[in-house]
């Protein structure tokens, strides 16, 4: 497939095909914006539903490490399955159209990246600095809560990142059991030897991808007020 495109976008430069055809993408306004917030549904919500559970794994595997192992290993095995053949273990259960036929298998991948983050967070927090809060009479839920995760918040929003760019490439493959996003748009391209949709299509999930990346630096800052402080200090 990848050859035919390539072969058809050269086709077309030979026959002076422009490779955008601007008029089509103004005619197709709405429909790319539609495409593009539901693209950006099924990248997002396996990626909150991964935090969800990856947080209170990556806290047991902290405190118990040899739980650490076994799950990082599960996790890997999930991410190394074939993202399509797991899309179709998931149809019987939640539809052939379903969002969750897509979102489900992606928040399995997203275990990989989130539960390493979330354990090497929880381990960069200063040993004196738990003493210091137990000290000062914080139970063991408040001193999580209010000194570990809040100091493990760049390290866990890193590996959110990470995921999040996966998870917004990988949306696309769901097009192949009909629910895509902007993947839908490589389909028609394709099928119709037409290199606009396909050229729109990447660049728009490219922008997602950074705008994404971008909200969640953001986040970071918002959480972590005492590292901008520091860093005027400094």
């Amino acid at each position: 497939r990848r050859r035919r495109v390539i072969s058809m976008i050269a086709a077309l430069a030979d026959d002076g095909e422009p490779l955008v055809r601007w008029d089509w993408i103004g005619d197709h306004t709405g429909e790319l914006g539609s495409l593009s917030a539901h693209h950006l549904k099924l990248a997002l919500v396996p990626v909150l539903l991964g935090l969800i559970i990856s947080i209170p794994l990556g806290v047991l595997c902290a405190r118990w490490p040899a739980l650490y192992p076994p799950t990082v290993a599960g996790a890997n095995v999930l991410y190394a399955l074939p993202s399509l053949a797991l899309f179709m273990l998931f149809i019987p259960y939640t539809g052939l159209f379903s969002d969750w036929t897509l979102m489900l298998p992606l928040t399995l991948f997203t275990l990989s990246v989130l539960v390493p983050n979330v354990v090497d967070g929880m381990r960069s927090v200063p040993d004196p600095v738990r003493q210091a809060a137990t000290a000062m009479g914080f139970s063991g839920l408040r001193r999580l809560v209010r000194v570990e995760l809040p100091i493990a918040v760049p390290v866990v929003i890193a590996g959110a990142r990470v995921a999040t760019v996966a998870s917004i490439s990988l949306v696309s493959v769901g097009v192949l059991i009909g629910n895509g996003g902007l993947g839908q748009l490589f389909i028609d391209g394709y099928s119709r030897d037409f290199p606009t949709p396909i050229v729109i299509g990447s660049a728009l999930i490219v922008v997602l991808a950074l705008a994404s990346d971008a909200a969640l630096v953001a986040a970071q800052r918002l959480l972590t007020p005492w590292a901008r402080a520091r860093g005027r200090t400094t």
